[in-house]
């Protein structure tokens, strides 16, 4: 009888214990504290405090304390800008006293500015540099676009759709009416040509951004006591990758990328159009609808198909620290017959001689870029043209591309053109070379070696040609029997510079 109300009581009380142990196991109980400066012992306002592994999350009070509720065994995280974070496990307790560690990372930061590499808190002007694992991701063409969103104060704009389109950038904004509001570009301390030339949309798209290792942004006037006047519109420095000492390394990447119209412009279909017509439209209009159904936007859209690869070596041969790569890209555009190709290719020598006492740095960046400009033009008339029409006529003229006619069958000077026949009656194109090349000699004096020399001899070449031609047969120049055009330029820009600098560290 007994071991029959033992066993009883055991069945009754293991599900009781089951549901009490888990009420044991997770109860929560309510923290506070108090945060700190461990220099001085002020309290520190606006310290994030979470239940790590959990989304309870507070913030310190302007006298340094919080009130969180947390599991008995649970830890705290303390987070806040300019402090080591800092975890604290609560192990039952119900006060948490946290000692907070000031950190100088920000102050310590190595940037690069016109006369070397500086710490950026010995900079008494806005400086803001932005690493190869900060830029930004994806499809990325042209350099300035690793910039996007990363830096305040600093607008990136996109000039338009076409692949390897100029971008504009504007530090803190416009500065002059007039004059260019542009910022000064410097490639591994060359100032370079960024006003365009012949050919290309955007110089700056004859970089490889897979070359760049970090870009500086100088965003006040302070700029121009290290570049002149022309840094009046901030300046944006790009340093390339160099090699270092160590065994040759080499490195290949490759990527494939597809672009497309997310939403096009919501227009009348074919049938609405008849709809509307034959029902309250007269004969002058009924006779000239058309049968077809023609979706005009999806003639002129593709998809833009990109592939971009990479290949560089790096390492040191006979204690001379090497870099050298060769990139192609090639991407298409969302119009049809747009595309961007880049071949590039550079060589960054780094060797040191006179036991480190003169160092060298030799870059030499090569780029060829080709241009298949789309007449935009043609999407203005992809929403205007009259999709019961065809894309192609049968009487043969303007190429066989439908076009609007008069009575006497003769070309309507206003009416809209075919946007199908913009795009392939013509043949836009353009080819840009591109060599930027300098030499960087810093000798430390031997008998006086906190004083530098720095010699400095670049050159910046560019050459782009083009041409530009529209079929006679195309009804935009039908009656003058199409257009053919050429064009040329050259630009050479070269930088002497002999600079004298001393720098000396003074103990405490």
């Amino acid at each position: 009888m007994r071991k029959s109300i033992r066993k009883a009581l055991c069945i009754f009380s293991f599900p009781l214990l089951m549901l009490l142990l888990p009420a044991a196991a997770f109860a929560q109980n309510v923290v506070t504290g108090k945060v700190t400066d461990s220099k001085d012992g002020s309290p520190v306002a606006g310290v994030t405090v979470t239940v790590k592994g959990s989304k309870t999350i507070t913030q310190t009070a302007g006298d340094g304390t919080f009130k969180i509720t947390a599991p008995a065994d649970a830890t705290l995280v303390f987070t806040s800008v300019g402090f080591a974070t800092y975890e604290a496990a609560v192990g039952g307790r119900s006060s948490v006293e946290v000692s907070f560690v000031q950190v100088n990372q920000q102050l310590n930061e190595v940037v690069v500015v016109a006369y070397g590499t500086k710490r950026k808190g010995d900079l008494t002007g806005s400086v803001t540099s932005v690493t190869a694992k900060d830029f930004q991701k994806g499809v990325v063409n042209s350099s300035e676009q690793l910039l996007q969103g990363k830096v305040a104060g600093l607008e990136v704009t996109t000039g338009g759709g076409s692949p390897g389109g100029g971008s504009r950038i504007r530090i803190r904004g416009g500065a002059s009416l007039n004059a260019s509001n542009d910022p000064l570009i410097v490639i591994d301390g060359v100032p370079v040509e960024s006003n365009g030339i012949a050919g290309s949309g955007n110089l700056l798209n004859s970089i490889n951004p897979d070359d760049i290792e970090s870009m500086s942004v100088l965003k006040d006037a302070s700029a121009t006591a290290l570049y002149g006047s022309r840094a009046s519109n901030g300046v944006v420095v790009i340093t390339t990758k160099k090699g270092s000492k160590g065994k040759v390394r080499f490195n290949f990447n490759t990527k494939l990328s597809t672009g497309i119209v997310g939403k096009t412009v919501k227009v009348l279909s074919a049938d609405e159009i008849r709809n509307i017509i034959n029902t309250d439209g007269n004969p002058t209009y009924t006779n000239i609808l058309g049968n077809a159904n023609t979706d005009w936007q999806k003639e002129i859209y593709r998809p833009a198909f990109g592939w971009d690869n990479n290949i560089s070596a790096s390492g040191a041969i006979q204690n001379i620290p090497f870099r050298a790569s060769l990139g192609y890209l090639t991407q298409d555009g969302i119009l049809k017959t747009d595309n961007f190709q880049r071949i590039s290719g550079s060589l960054n020598l780094t060797p040191k001689f006179l036991n480190d006492h003169l160092s060298v740095n030799l870059a030499i960046k090569a780029s060829r870029t080709h241009n298949n400009w789309a007449d935009q033009g043609a999407i203005g008339s992809a929403i205007a043209f009259d999709p019961t029409q065809p894309i192609n006529a049968s009487s043969g003229k303007f190429g066989g591309y439908y076009e609007w006619l008069d009575v006497n069958n003769d070309l309507i000077g206003l009416a809209t053109r075919n946007p199908v026949a913009l795009l392939n009656q013509r043949d836009n194109t353009s080819n840009v070379n591109r060599l930027i090349g300098n030499i960087q000699l810093d000798y430390k004096i031997h008998w006086f070696p906190d004083l530098h020399v720095l010699f400095n001899f670049g050159i910046d070449n560019s050459k782009g040609s083009g041409n530009d031609n529209i079929d006679s047969a195309s009804a935009t120049n039908f009656r003058v029997g199409g257009r053919k055009t050429y064009y040329e330029q050259g630009k050479t820009n070269t930088i002497n510079d002999i600079q004298l600098f001393y720098t000396k560290e003074l103990k405490k």
